[in-house]
């Protein structure tokens, strides 16, 4: 299972062989020799097929076994930087490249806004001090000698978290920074990466003694059903027991009960946004926070269905597994109330069970029956809105406008115009990740078919209506 085609990148293949190793000797010794002897197994030599020099990938690769053993605990944020990987990649903005002709046109002088090309020699040049980097001398350049050239991970960024500093490397401001992970999946030489928390889950696995001191439960996320390109979901879920889980529960079951929550919560404000998006919330907060007293009260699926574990088996332990580097940084939050003990993502699961030589096609199933077709779809953009709109007729709510935002530029543009008092809209449906969850930072693989997947397994849940969940969750209020 350790296939290239598993994965989307080369970069996700080599952060997953560290994580694999490290899990590795977790379970069976040499976690006092990792930092020598892991770096060897992955980068065997003589010669470097990844960086200039064995040595420096090595060493690299003691920073990728940090970030797999938790990283900077004195770092709140889940998404750090790896200095020594970071390649110090141009940053050029508006570049005029050997392409330029020369031409007797000059039509990227004439189109500049700001006079800041000029001719030389010839040559197009570009005034750094006057450029305001629009892009439409790029455009009207007929040899297309003209680019725009900015770092993979400052382009991904889409509020300005990233700069770079006086080595020409990537720095991320907690004060501005999401954790959306955008930049994680963006970077080309994976110097920005999340810390992982695995060898906590371990410990509580070894911990329980087979389930018997505590219960450990998995929470998976519905977007996992499009990461099963070996074995059916119904193998995963068994394959995550093997791992030395209690008990499997979809995090689609809390979701049914968040979509109830919020009709009436709508209902009785008739302006609301959504709250299920950690890094959305953040979003908000950081850069609307005239707009905080309209995100929705309720708790995010991944919280609501811990909840309820814990509320039938208040010793458990509840570990989230998803596409989501927000959700390492959302458990730790006081709001939570400790539900989640820890988060691992779906790369970390492939590694773990890799790790552990269980192969999913070899599993037998586990059917789980927790959630409805509407809980299931909350994976996707706009899946809640769906939802809402049909629990809104039951309820005989009447008046809703909603608007789905699918991706940091959509959120921010409906925010502004909520903000300006220019919205026609009264119930927003806000996801960083474009595409929803189903796109996460930390999917194993994103393709145009994971909408397709989500879409099937929503469908082949038996329950169609969030009724049977929502009397769940209130016979655990009385």
């Amino acid at each position: 299972m350790t296939s290239k085609r598993v994965f989307d990148t080369n970069v996700q293949i080599l952060k997953y062989n560290v994580l694999k190793e490290v899990i590795r000797r977790a379970y069976e010794g040499g976690m006092e020799d990792a930092y020598i002897e892991i770096p060897k197994v992955i980068c065997p030599g003589p010669k470097s097929s990844l960086r200039c020099c064995i040595y420096k990938e090595r060493t690299i690769i003691q920073d990728r076994i940090k970030m797999a053993m938790g990283g900077n605990k004195n770092n709140p944020n889940p998404v750090e930087v790896i200095d020594i990987a970071c390649d110090e990649c141009p940053a050029e903005g508006v570049m005029v490249t050997a392409a330029c002709r020369g031409c007797m046109m000059h039509a990227c002088q004439d189109v500049c806004p700001k006079g800041a090309i000029s001719i030389i020699n010839h040559h197009a040049v570009v005034d750094k001090e006057k450029c305001i980097e629009c892009g439409k001398c790029s455009k009207a350049c007929p040899y297309s000698a003209i680019i725009m050239q900015h770092r993979p991970c400052m382009v991904s960024c889409k509020v300005k978290a990233i700069s770079i500093d006086e080595n020409s490397k990537a720095r991320i401001d907690n004060n501005k920074c999401i954790s959306c992970g955008a930049c994680i999946y963006k970077c080309p030489f994976g110097a920005i990466t999340d810390k992982s928390f695995v060898l906590d889950i371990i410990d509580m696995l070894k911990k329980s003694e087979n389930n018997t001191k505590y219960k450990v439960y998995a929470v998976i996320a519905p977007a996992i059903v499009s990461q099963c390109r070996f074995g059916r979901p119904t193998q995963v879920v068994t394959a995550i027991q093997k791992l030395g889980f209690f008990q499997v529960v979809e995090a689609a079951l809390g979701a049914d009960i968040t979509l109830y929550n919020e009709a009436l919560e709508w209902k009785e404000k008739g302006l609301m946004t959504t709250s299920c998006c950690p890094s959305y919330v953040a979003f908000i907060e950081k850069n609307f926070p005239e707009l905080v007293p309209h995100i929705s009260h309720s708790v995010s699926p991944m919280i609501m269905t811990a909840k309820l574990i814990k509320h039938s088996d208040p010793t458990a332990k509840v570990i989230f597994i998803g596409p989501c580097a927000s959700k390492k940084f959302e458990y730790k939050l006081e709001k939570t109330g400790g539900a989640i003990d820890s988060v691992m993502s779906f790369e970390e699961l492939q590694a773990f069970l890799d790790a552990r030589g269980i192969d999913t096609v070899e599993c037998e199933d586990t059917v789980l029956d927790n959630a409805s077709f509407y809980g299931r779809i909350f994976a996707k953009s706009g899946g809640i809105v769906q939802g809402l709109q049909d629990i809104a007729k039951e309820l005989n709510v009447e008046g809703l406008r909603p608007v789905v935002m699918n991706g940091i530029d959509e959120c921010k543009i409906n925010l502004l115009k909520l903000k300006a008092g220019k919205s026609t809209d009264n119930f927003f449906e806000g996801m960083v990740c474009e595409g929803g969850c189903i796109n996460g930072p930390l999917c194993i693989t994103h393709s145009p078919r994971n909408i397709v997947d989500v879409d099937k397994y929503g469908s082949e849940a038996k329950e169609k209506t969030v009724h049977n969940s929502v009397k769940l969750y209130q016979m655990t209020q009385e």
